[in-house]
């Protein structure tokens, strides 16, 4: 075949080769002797001669260059010659054949006329005669980035009616038509797409959608673009070829190995179903062929803290049962499986698809439930509860408000969907019909008035009763609390008026109280203002008291003094006696008395009367001199004296002018007011020195 084909194409190049020999032919060559030269003579050019046209040897290769660059074109094109660029892609059309093609075919595998399945490639191509072959140069095809290719192929092998898009066939991404159509591509629209490149297709077989013609072929360029999820979001795949799902599910199962959906052929090879799909794209980039699958994103599933997510699925592989004997009031699944998982989704977000699972939300956290319309909780699972309406056993309408605190445990909370469906429905359908019996049935039993003044033992009561009631509902009461009570208001006007009375009662005593109170605080700040008198009459007692006994113990003292002092004058007239003798000793004593009594021996001024009458006027001159000096001394001002007291203090002054000494003795008496009495005694020292100066020549 090989052989024959080759020479099909030699035959036709060798008809031309004769062809161009024969128009060359037609041209007479030259003469021998026109060929031949006449003999050379000396400096001269014999022109040629032809025919009487004599012509230079230089215009033959010449005319040869001239005659080539007229016809070199057309020996390309005698010879077949194509040449394609380095951007370019040649399609051939073969004008006739030997051999017709199939009716069920488009194009040419062996050689037949029509459009051929081999192209081009860039370089110089020989014997694609234009008589017999048409070719087309096409551009690349270039797929931009972060962008697809979607193929439509004219040719192969009709697609099976249960499938929509052609199968996938190993051709080098269509630039293979041959291989394509030999190894059983099918013709339409192909499950394969190409990716971000450039691509030697050959455009008669294969029909290439980009962005850059999508909406010329009714699609938008958004489709052909690299499909991207958000870290926060989760794709819902909805496949549009397959099998059909089975009867009785809503969605396909999860095929593994098709690496979310990029691998159509690998998802259709598994059996995968057309339809909702339970497997999700998680973020990221994916190549995926919008013919084949559709993509919806949604936000993951969040858990809040403090919540657990009870997963209810639609989907699954059976309904297995994992409960236990001991719960009959629901299913529970495991993982993977259709119904109410037993282990639930804790905090956090997750990849749930939400087509085909419902998470129900269960707060693990304690809850409060207000049967109030005054104000309801964030969660709002009480917003249809109210305050409840009770009719008392002494007949009386009222209303009480009621705060139910509950608790669910992780564990508990898929018995609790499994078995209520929801967690309204568990408020609605058992906490509000538990609460509410309750008390409309402990109301009848009690009045009004035990509910405003024990409502700490209902409390109690209604606490426990709650308790074991929701324990049956794998529910935890943890308190149950009474709030406001509303009684009639006839009935409040009754009490209120008896409330006032005994506070009227209570006060009345309390004023009694204060007035007694008031009583001793006046007898209390009576005896507090004549205190300072009490204190002193007290102060005074003491003060006469131990003014007597200071005055008894003075004199005690005095006259203890006295003889102490009596004695000792005696001891010491007996010393002096027996050391001077008695009459040395009286002499002695008499001068002391006579100095002690200020006794004056010799005068203070002499008069006398020598000298004339001159005497006279001399002694009232002294005289007033001394009264002079007596004055200043008195003053005590220039006087040097001695005081000696009993209080053995002494004070020596200066004297100014004569040397005498003053003894001053103070004496513990008291005169009238209660001042002591000093006594000064004066003794000129003239006198003493005298009278000792005698005593010693007695001796």
């Amino acid at each position: 075949m090989s052989k024959l084909r080759w020479l099909r194409k030699l035959l036709p190049l060798a008809v031309s080769v004769a062809t161009t020999i024969a128009a060359a032919g037609a041209i007479a060559p030259p003469t021998s002797a026109q060929t031949n030269p006449p003999p050379p003579q000396s400096q001269e050019v014999q022109p040629a001669q032809v025919e009487g046209i004599s012509l230079p040897i230089w215009i033959y290769p010449v005319g040869g260059i001239v005659l080539i660059f007229i016809f070199l074109p057309k020996i390309g094109w005698i010879l077949g010659l194509i040449a394609i660029g380095e951007r370019e892609v040649g399609i051939v059309t073969k004008k006739f054949s030997r051999k017709n093609l199939p009716s069920s075919r488009l194009i040419a595998l062996d050689g037949e006329g029509g459009l051929q399945a081999d192209t081009l490639p860039p370089g110089w191509h020989f014997g694609y005669f234009p008589w017999q072959y048409s070719i087309r140069k096409e551009p690349v095809v270039v797929v931009p980035q972060d962008e697809i290719g979607l193929i439509i192929a004219n040719d192969g092998a009709t697609i099976p009616p249960d499938r929509i898009l052609g199968k996938v066939v190993d051709c080098d991404n269509f630039q293979n038509a041959r291989k394509f159509l030999t190894d059983g591509g099918e013709k339409g629209r192909q499950l394969a797409i190409i990716t971000t490149g450039t691509y030697r297709i050959n455009t008669a077989v294969f029909e290439v959608i980009t962005s850059a013609n999508a909406t010329a072929k009714g699609m938008q360029p958004s489709q052909l673009q690299l499909y991207k999820l958000a870290p926060d979001r989760v794709g819902i795949a909805n496949v549009l070829d397959g099998i059909p799902i089975d009867e009785g599910e809503i969605a396909g199962p999860i095929i593994p190995g098709h690496d979310n959906f990029q691998k159509a052929q690998c998802f259709i090879k598994g059996k995968g179903r057309r339809g909702l799909q339970e497997q999700v794209i998680l973020s990221g980039s994916w190549n995926l062929n919008p013919w084949f699958v559709q993509v919806e994103q949604v936000k993951m599933t969040e858990v809040p803290i403090g919540y657990v997510g009870v997963v209810i699925s639609y989907v699954g592989k059976s309904h297995q049962d994992v409960s236990g004997a001991a719960f009959t009031h629901g299913n529970l699944v495991n993982k993977g499986d259709k119904g109410v998982w037993v282990e639930p989704l804790y905090p956090g977000k997750h990849p749930i698809n939400t087509k085909v699972m419902k998470v129900e939300l269960v707060p693990t956290t304690d809850v409060v439930l207000n049967f109030t319309s005054r104000f309801s909780g964030e969660h709002g699972y009480d917003s249809k509860l109210s305050a409840l309406k009770l009719l008392s056993f002494d007949g009386f309408t009222f209303e009480l408000e009621v705060f139910q605190i509950i608790h669910v445990g992780t564990l508990d909370a898929p018995r609790v969907i499994s078995r209520q469906g929801s967690m309204q429905n568990l408020i609605d359908q058992v906490l509000r019909p538990i609460v509410g019996n309750y008390f409309r049935n402990s109301s009848q039993e009690y009045t009004i008035l035990d509910f405003l003044i024990a409502r700490s033992e209902r409390q109690a009561e209604a606490a426990e009763h709650v308790r074991q009631a929701l324990r049956a509902y794998d529910v935890q009461a943890v308190d149950t609390l009474i709030g406001l009570i509303s009684p009639p208001a006839e009935l409040m006007q009754t009490l209120t008026d008896r409330k006032i009375a005994q506070e009227q009662e209570k006060t009345y005593d309390v004023q009694r109280i204060s007035e007694s109170q008031r009583q001793e605080l006046v007898r209390a700040t009576a005896i507090a203002n004549i205190q300072n008198q009490v204190v002193a009459a007290e102060q005074g007692v003491k003060i006469a008291q131990l003014s007597a006994t200071a005055a008894i113990e003075h004199a005690s003292g005095e006259a203890e003094g006295i003889r102490l002092m009596g004695q000792a004058k005696a001891d010491a007239y007996q010393v002096g006696v027996n050391a001077l003798g008695t009459q040395s000793y009286t002499l002695l004593q008499l001068m002391q008395a006579v100095s002690d009594g200020s006794v004056r021996v010799v005068p203070d001024v002499a008069v006398n009367g020598n000298g004339g009458s001159g005497g006279l006027l001399d002694g009232l001159m002294a005289m007033l001199l001394r009264n002079e000096t007596s004055k200043n001394g008195e003053n005590g001002a220039a006087s040097p004296v001695i005081n000696v007291k009993k209080s053995k203090s002494v004070v020596v002054e200066p004297v100014a002018e004569s040397p005498v000494a003053k003894v001053h003795s103070v004496e513990s008496r008291e005169s009238p007011n209660h001042s002591p009495v000093a006594q000064s005694v004066a003794v000129a020292e003239t006198d003493i020195d005298w009278a000792f100066g005698e005593l010693l020549d007695d001796i």
